[in-house]
């Protein structure tokens, strides 16, 4: 199987860093001036996903907020590319194994009968 190429997610990324910031009770301010900006535009670029932090400020970041890199970056979900024809869909869909396997899968009980 082939192992699919992680791409990192910058909004999500983004939310992180506002999360991780957050909980540590820093400032986006404390930021700017533990990177030495003058201005805070890259930080709040950074917690938009409009832009990601150089691997030298995401180390840096990480040391700040006491976690690894891996633990900042938030990778995108891997979608799954299946191509099926429509016969093939229909087919599965209606049938009796598909429908019973999906009630297993949720739970669903059957109706008893009622005399």
């Amino acid at each position: 199987m082939k192992k699919p190429f992680p791409v990192i997610d910058p909004v999500a990324t983004g939310a992180n860093i506002v999360r991780l910031r957050e909980d540590r009770g820093l400032t986006v301010r404390d930021l700017q001036t533990y990177f030495g900006f003058e201005e805070p535009r890259a930080i709040y670029k950074w917690q938009t996903g409009q832009s990601l932090p150089t691997v030298d400020n995401l180390y840096a970041l990480g040391a700040l907020l006491d976690v690894t890199m891996d633990e900042i970056l938030v990778q995108t979900r891997p979608k799954l590319n299946i191509l099926v024809n429509e016969q093939q869909a229909k087919a599965a869909c209606c049938s009796p194994r598909f429908w019973g396997r999906l009630t297993q899968l949720l739970g669903v009980r059957r109706k008893s009968k009622i005399i």
